[in-house]
Parts: C-alpha cells; sequence; structure tokens
C-alpha cells in the first residue's frame, strides 16, 4: 500500500513537473522571443503594418478604406461589406466578396451602375471618360473587399477630377501617381499596384501646400 502511493505521488510529481517546464517554455519564453524578434526585425509588420498621419494612425496599409470624397482617389467597390447584414458601417467584424456568380444579373447591374459613376464622376471639363476606358478594378471588388490597392489604371483615370477637385495641376497629380506606383512583388509576383490611403494621404499634403 506505501508503496503504490509512493509510486502514484512520483508519477504525479514528475507529470507536474513536465507540466510546469512545459508551460514555461511554450507559454512564456517561445512567446516572448517570437515577439522579440518580430519586433527587432518586422516591427511595422508585427504592428499592423500602421500609416500615421498628423501624429496619429490614419489606417492600414494592408487594410482598403470607404468614403473618401470625390476630391481624393477612390478605392475599388465593397460590395460584399456594404451587402452584409453584421457589418454595414465597414468596421471589418467580417469580410468577403458579393459570391455572385460571373452570369448573375445583380453582379452585371452592380458593374454597369458602377461603370456609370465612374464615367460621370471622372468627365470634367476638358476631360471624358469612356466606358471603354474603365477598368475592371473600378467596378469590382475583391475576394475580401478590403483590397487596399488599385491598378495604376485606375488610379491614372482619376487623375483630372482628383486636380480639378483640389485645384491642383494635372501633371502635379500624375507625379503623384507616379510615386506611388509599386511594382511587381519580387519583380514577378502579382501586378504593378497603387496604395489608396499612401496616395490620399500624398494628396492631402500637397493640396496643403498649395
Amino acid at each position: 500500500m506505501t508503496n503504490s502511493l509512493t509510486n502514484t505521488a512520483r508519477v504525479l510529481g514528475a507529470g507536474l513537473r513536465a507540466l510546469l517546464a512545459l508551460t514555461l517554455l511554450t507559454g512564456v519564453l517561445y512567446p516572448l522571443v517570437v515577439t522579440g524578434i518580430a519586433q527587432g526585425l518586422f516591427h511595422d509588420q508585427a504592428n499592423g503594418s500602421e500609416i500615421e498621419a498628423d501624429g496619429k494612425v490614419a489606417g492600414s496599409s494592408l487594410i482598403g478604406q470607404q468614403g473618401y470624397s470625390l476630391r481624393y482617389f477612390q478605392p475599388r467597390p465593397a460590395n460584399g461589406l456594404g451587402q452584409n447584414s453584421v457589418n454595414t458601417r465597414y468596421e471589418l467584424t467580417v469580410s468577403g466578396a458579393t459570391n455572385l456568380a460571373a452570369d448573375s444579373k445583380v453582379l452585371l447591374r452592380q458593374v454597369e451602375e458602377a461603370k456609370a459613376a465612374v464615367v460621370k464622376d471622372n468627365s470634367v471639363p476638358g476631360y471624358a471618360v469612356k466606358p471603354s476606358q474603365v477598368p475592371a478594378d473600378a467596378v469590382t471588388s475583391s475576394g475580401s473587399g478590403l483590397d487596399p490597392h488599385i491598378s495604376p489604371a485606375y488610379a491614372e483615370l482619376q487623375v483630372h477630377r482628383v486636380a480639378v477637385k483640389n485645384d491642383l495641376p494635372v501633371r502635379a497629380v500624375e507625379k503623384l501617381v507616379e510615386e506611388h506606383t509599386e511594382g511587381r512583388t519580387l519583380g514577378f509576383i502579382g501586378e504593378p499596384r497603387v496604395n489608396v490611403l499612401r496616395l490620399n494621404l500624398a494628396l492631402k499634403d500637397l493640396a496643403a501646400k498649395k
């Protein structure tokens, strides 16, 4: 009986020591090491890739924003988010695309309406936008609905309207787009793109200097 209790106590003691050691190793030391490496080598990414303006966080370079006035460059549509009853204010509670098929009449109507709005909004005196000039990303949302980028073609399409709304030279706004156009990742992955938040912050600074 005594030996049985002794053996049981020894087994329980070993189990407890193993539990404490593994808890310390995997629950304390490992997270601290990984967090330290992330903060030291990948500080911006580890903290959400935040973009600051005027001493405040303006947003993340990884997440698109909606609600810009026509003085600014417009992002891709976010139809999937707008139709979601949970996330009606782009609060990032959930994300997703419209899940509409390519031959959906609802999707086709949305695209046609979006194209008409792009043509109307971006046609200014001396510069008329043709429907054939409107790129696909101007009228369709991304898979997540949170794409922070637009194509250079869509950014260039908006240049004249942005210049007129901000009383800026067209060439100055074109230069902003050129400066904020990112190439393919590693030179061959993806397509050239423009981060809308970064571009609009640069536009705001330029407009404030005129």
